[in-house]
Order: structure tokens, then sequence, then C-alpha cells
């Protein structure tokens, strides 16, 4: 079993994409890092990051190894910190995401911590914009739909957000069933689309990953909130990929039901993202943790 030092410096060059900064947040020389990458990947038996000009690009085997040992990594750290944990909870947190996640599972999932005495403050919008407000210091900590590319920011995979393609019952009673197994685009075709963005940017990316191309069917509503899209494919407007967390009440009432059912879910990963450096801050460290420690219960997003 892998020694906690060669975990510890296998996290931080996960999050920071680099082993210079690995380096400098593990108090180490380089040479010592890329030793500590080496034993790891000895001892695992196969490599964990691949190399390039401009950093370190972990393989799927680093991204599972992150999301087993990177909330147990940051705790011992916490608890041999010295912090008997009031700092933390008297803090306060700039928190930020999706709204419709931040409403559905991320903010009741920190209400036992705020009634501690730790502080929220929650902003919402999209991720491109969150985490240019994270490197600029105005948030701590973004649940995000994209792993970012800025060095300032390190991210720790949180959760899969698993999509699926709804509408109204008389909507997607109207799919040819035996086309829809043969040419699905064609047998999807007539029906108008609900759409987050005028790039639809989640329906798009269901056709691409089902069916190998764009969706060509008209576009009936955009709304960028994706409550309001389920409210509209509800009524008829037209139907829409969502995330499965949003809308299994919809489809267990028998709301909406499944257009198109995929071999293997779509699934998106989420990142908690901060500062380099910022899993320092005790209040941003219990979110960060607490969170990570929540999601291993949800059944999914």
């Amino acid at each position: 079993m892998p020694d906690l030092d060669l975990l510890a410096t296998f996290v931080e060059i996960y999050r920071s994409g680099s082993l210079t900064a690995a380096a400098q947040r593990r108090g180490l020389t380089q040479p010592a890092v890329s030793g500590h990458l080496a034993r790891l990947e000895r001892e695992l038996g196969e490599p964990l990051f691949t190399r390039g000009s401009r950093g370190v690009t972990p393989t799927a085997r680093a991204d599972e190894l992150v999301r087993r040992v990177g909330a147990h990594v940051d705790a011992l750290r916490s608890a041999l910190s010295g912090a008997d944990g009031r700092e933390a909870f008297a803090g306060t947190v700039h928190l930020a995401g999706p709204a419709e996640l931040l409403t559905a599972r991320v903010l009741p999932a920190l209400a036992p911590l705020t009634t501690r005495g730790l502080r929220l403050r929650v902003a919402v919008g999209l991720a491109a914009d969150l985490l240019t407000a994270l490197a600029n210091g105005r948030l701590d900590l973004v649940v995000s739909s994209v792993r970012p590319t800025d060095r300032a920011l390190s991210a720790t995979p949180f959760a899969d957000e698993e999509f699926v393609l709804v509408g109204a019952p008389t909507l997607a009673r109207s799919v040819d069933r035996e086309l829809l197994a043969l040419d699905p685009v064609r047998a999807l075709a007539h029906l108008p689309l609900v759409a987050y963005a005028e790039e639809l940017p989640i329906i798009r990316r269901y056709w691409r990953s089902e069916f190998g191309r764009r969706p060509p069917n008209q576009v009936a509503v955009v709304v960028p909130d994706l409550r309001a899209v389920l409210a509209a494919v509800v009524a008829g407007a037209g139907v829409s990929a969502l995330p499965r967390y949003l809308a299994e009440p919809a489809l267990s009432a028998g709301s909406v039901e499944p257009v198109h059912v995929a071999a293997v879910p779509p699934l998106n990963t989420l990142f908690l993202t901060t500062r380099v450096g910022g899993l320092a801050n005790p209040a941003v460290a219990l979110v960060h943790d607490h969170l990570l420690a929540r999601a291993k219960h949800w059944n999914g997003l």
C-alpha cells in the first residue's frame, strides 16, 4: 500500500497540474516530487500522468485514485495541522456553481455546517465566469462542470452527472421505435428542443455522444435555467437532455418519459475547484471535504 507521503505528493500534482507547483506546495524539491511520483507509479504498475510542455495531464487511473484518496489526504492534513475545528466553523466561504445543482444537492448537504456557525455566501452562474471569479479571488470554491485549464486553480473530481433525454408522454410516444433503433437522428428529428442556451451545450453533447452528430431539430425554447427547461418539457414544449437528479422526480411521477435510452448513460464529471493553496483556509477545506464525503452517498446525479 502506498505511504502517505507518496499519496500527498500525488494529490498536489493532480490538483496543480505541475511538478514544480506541487513541489512548492509540499515544501520539497522538484527532484523529490519526481521521485515520489515515480515510486507511486511503480507500486501501482501504471502511469498516472502524461508529461507535456505545459505541465502534466492526469490519466484515467489518476482520476480514479484522486477520487478515492483525495478527501482522506485532506482530512489527515487538517488533523495534523493542530486546528481544533473552531476556526473552520467560524469562517465564511464564498461558494458558487450551477443554480440547479446547488439547489438540489449542494446547499442541503452544507446546511448542517451552517447550524454550527459556518457562513456561506453563494453565487450562481456559468462555469467559465465562475472560474474567472475564482482565479481573481472573488470566490473561494466553485462546483464546476468543466475542468479548469488555469494553472492557478486546482480541481478534484466530485461527482458524475448522468444525462437522460426526456419529453412529455405524448412527444415521447410519437417516436417510431423501429426507426429509432436503425436511425436515431432521423427518428428524433421531428421533436422540438428545449435548450439551456442557444449553443445547445447539453443537448449537443448528448447527440454527439450517442449519435455522432449535432441535432438537426428545431429549437422551440431557450431558457438559462434547467429547472425552467424541465418545466417547459413537462408542459409539452419539446424534449431535452437533463441531469438525472433533476429529471428523476418527473420521471417517477410520469410527467415525462425517456425519449431515448442510452446503452451507457452519458456522463459529465463535476469538479470541486479552488485556487492553488486555497485548502489552507480551514473553512474552505471544511466545505470541500464535507461535499466530497456527502457525494459518496448520493445515488448518482
